[in-house]
């Protein structure tokens, strides 16, 4: 058995790409290489790689075959060692250990790859992708050691910060201390986030008053909340009776979180706590405007997405100019419920400038995980096909690149791009996020 764990644990240091002509390949290292040890101290995961390979020099122990050997790295103050591995971690996941009362993953069907039923929780793609984790399986080796590695930022799944309110809403009677953790970061200098997903009538209200006073408590190091409402798909069989948010609970939200803005803006000159875009949507109100974000630090989680869409869009559209030759153009944008009322008003700006164009925002509802799911990034692709199928789209069909799985063209259901264009009949685009890449879709000049 401890043989069978340690040829684990090295499957999980096997090189599988070096850049070429870094640092590594300039020294010897190989693709299927195992790397063992940095200045002969042993590796558990890509914390200690990072840490270990950041000086300028230094000496890699490396298994090749059945034998090993040290190669010297020589690299300039900065730069990369160019290697990847295998297992983006070198060490296993560590899944999530909460059975929170909102989780997505939970509301899942049945049926999809299996990758997509995975709860992380793991605190390294925190420091590397930017994941949101709750800290609950943190020990005091791990923060330790993420204090002594410098690795940061940390972004946590805060939700409250009342210990019986959050040990409820993670179902966990270990979750209770989370602001002790995040204050021994806080206190060692590192950077963090914090989101709270909020469940009505369980951590809103006066909970959510005292959890964003509880972290503004540490700020700076704390530099930014994100307040989204809870997400609930229609496969909620035997799972905790939650309540969705209707329009006068929406507004009452925004009226708290606003009136906490104004009072923290006034003590330090930033807002320091954001509500995600589908409030307004919810409420009925105007979106901020783009001062308002503090720069934008929480859009992964749906924090100022539209406003910052809808100002680099309106920016380009000034500075394009109007070609006489530009001949008609007809094309369809595919979008989220969310998105799709301010995506039409920028389609009529740009109508209005190009008189030769014509723009179809095709909002699709989301019959795959239910109505109340608005966003884009849910969107399956049958959903799409059975909701497009039929339609005058015109010349070519836009969607935005988050409906799609990182780096690939595949929707959420496994649905490729190309087995949408062969259900269409017509030529179909991936857009980048910005605003700037919607409008030179629109023109057809990306």
């Amino acid at each position: 058995m401890a043989d069978l764990q340690e040829n684990k644990k090295l499957s999980n240091h096997l090189i599988s790409y070096i850049e070429p002509d870094s640092p590594a390949d300039r020294a010897g290292v190989q693709v299927g290489d195992i790397l063992l040890a940095i200045d002969g101290h042993p590796l558990l995961d890509i914390f200690d790689y990072h840490f270990r390979s950041d000086e300028p020099r230094f000496v890699m122990t490396i298994q090749r075959g059945a034998g090993t050997m040290e190669l010297p790295i020589r690299k300039e103050e900065g730069e990369d060692t160019g290697l990847q591995f295998g297992n983006g971690l070198m060490d296993e996941y560590r899944s999530c250990r909460n059975g929170c009362i909102f989780c997505f993953i939970d509301q899942m069907p049945p049926g999809m790859r299996d990758t997509l039923y995975f709860k992380d929780d793991d605190t390294r793609l925190s420091f590397l992708q930017g994941n949101y984790v709750t800290l609950t399986n943190l020990s005091d080796e791990d923060l330790d050691r993420i204090i002594q590695y410098r690795m940061a930022p940390i972004n946590v799944s805060v939700h409250a910060t009342d210990p019986e309110c959050r040990m409820k809403l993670l179902r966990n009677r270990f979750a209770g201390d989370v602001l002790i953790k995040m204050k021994r970061i806080a206190d060692a200098g590192l950077p963090m986030n914090a989101q709270i997903v909020l469940c009505r009538g369980i951590n809103d209200g006066a909970q959510l008053r005292k959890s964003i006073s509880d972290l503004f408590s540490l700020y700076p190091a704390l530099s930014s909340v994100s307040v989204v409402p809870v997400g609930l798909t229609r496969y909620r069989e035997k799972l905790y009776p939650l309540v969705p948010f209707d329009r006068e609970s929406a507004r009452e939200v925004l009226r708290l979180i606003h009136t906490m803005r104004r009072s923290i803006h006034e003590k330090c000159g930033r807002y320091f706590v954001h509500a995600s875009d589908e409030w307004y949507l919810l409420a009925g109100l105007s979106l901020p405007g783009d001062e308002a974000y503090d720069g934008y630090p929480q859009l992964e989680n749906g924090v100022g997405m539209l406003r910052l869409l809808i100002e680099e869009f309106r920016e380009t559209l000034r500075h394009t100019r109007r070609s006489p030759f530009m001949r008609r153009r007809k094309v369809s944008v595919a979008t989220g419920l969310l998105a799709a009322p301010y995506i039409e008003k920028l389609c009529r700006v740009a109508a209005r400038k190009y008189r030769r164009l014509s723009v179809r925002v095709c909002p699709i509802r989301n019959d795959f995980f239910g109505e109340q799911i608005t966003v884009s990034g849910l969107i399956t692709g049958r959903d799409l096909i059975r909701q497009l199928r039929g339609r005058d789209l015109g010349q070519v069909l836009l969607l935005p690149q988050n409906m799609f799985r990182a780096g690939e063209e595949v929707f959420l259901d496994d649905v490729t791009l190309g087995e949408v264009r062969s259900a269409l009949q017509l030529p179909v685009h991936i857009v980048k996020s910005s605003g700037e890449d919607l409008l030179k879709a629109i023109l057809g000049r990306d």
